[in-house]
């Protein structure tokens, strides 16, 4: 899947959110873990770096990293026994909307209306009328094939438009 150029500002956008999140959900309970002085000093300097690391490689041109990337975070950030089903408003945040155009929904080929509303930025309706107008594809099994919500966030004219919350 070729996915276009990221700009600029989504790489700053996505590379501080992934700082923020890491920090507050991998630093923060090792420093209480770890009590007094200050050990995870070196790991906040290096989460800095590879914050950056990370934003390049799921914006980048290599969709085999993106996906690899994708999959490392997701797995450190959000352990569970179950598969990985964020809350839709995660989708509207920088780190999803990257996950949905590399990766889709990881670990489900297909989602309900409302997820893949909240995937490409608009309302439930606006995918029934993308569906009705087949410019996605309904699954199946119901709701909305990731592989065609992928492929229009990768069209150049949607990954734009469609992410300045026109809800």
């Amino acid at each position: 899947m070729v996915c276009q150029v990221s700009t600029s500002e989504e790489h700053v956008a996505l590379a501080r959110e992934l700082a923020a999140l890491v920090e507050r959900r991998v630093v923060d309970p090792l420093e209480i873990l770890f009590g007094d002085g200050d050990p995870v000093g070196p790991v906040r300097e290096r989460l800095r770096i590879e914050a950056e690391v990370w934003a390049a490689q799921l914006l980048g041109p290599d969709g085999r990293t993106a996906v690899g990337a994708a999959a490392r975070l997701i797995a450190a950030l959000y352990p569970g026994d179950g598969p990985f089903d964020p809350p839709d408003a995660w989708w509207g945040t920088a780190f999803g909307r990257a996950v949905a155009r590399r990766a889709g929904h990881p670990g489900r080929e297909a989602v309900p209306f409302s997820t893949a509303g909240a995937m490409l930025g608009i309302t439930r309706q606006g995918v029934h009328d993308l569906v009705k107008r087949a410019k996605l594809d309904r699954h199946p099994d119901g709701g909305v094939t990731t592989r065609s919500i992928q492929e229009r966030l990768n069209r150049p004219q949607e990954r734009h438009a469609a992410r300045h919350d026109h809800r």
